[in-house]
């Protein structure tokens, strides 16, 4: 399984990226060890998610996510976040 996903960072940003393990890229990120952008605006916490069976799905949609205005992802993220799996 595979997942796109975005945060919320401590400034209230938002970063979208992909992955096969949330909490494990979660950690990651609140680590200093994901995406050099998170790194600076930590600590960061999961706003939404998709799951979907191959990689290249999960990046597609992360792409998509990546060309989203501020207001797009935003309202992404009202619809919820279920516990990760």
């Amino acid at each position: 399984m595979y997942y796109a996903y975005i945060l919320r960072c401590a400034d209230g940003t938002l970063y979208a990226g992909y992955t096969d393990d949330l909490r494990r890229r979660l950690a990651a990120h609140n680590a200093g060890k994901g995406g050099k952008y998170t790194r600076a605006h930590r600590p960061v916490t999961l706003a939404y998610y998709e799951s979907f069976e191959t990689k290249a799905e999960a990046m597609r949609r992360e792409y998509a996510y990546k060309k989203y205005s501020r207001a797009q992802k935003l309202a992404l993220i009202e619809v919820g976040v279920d516990t990760p799996p």
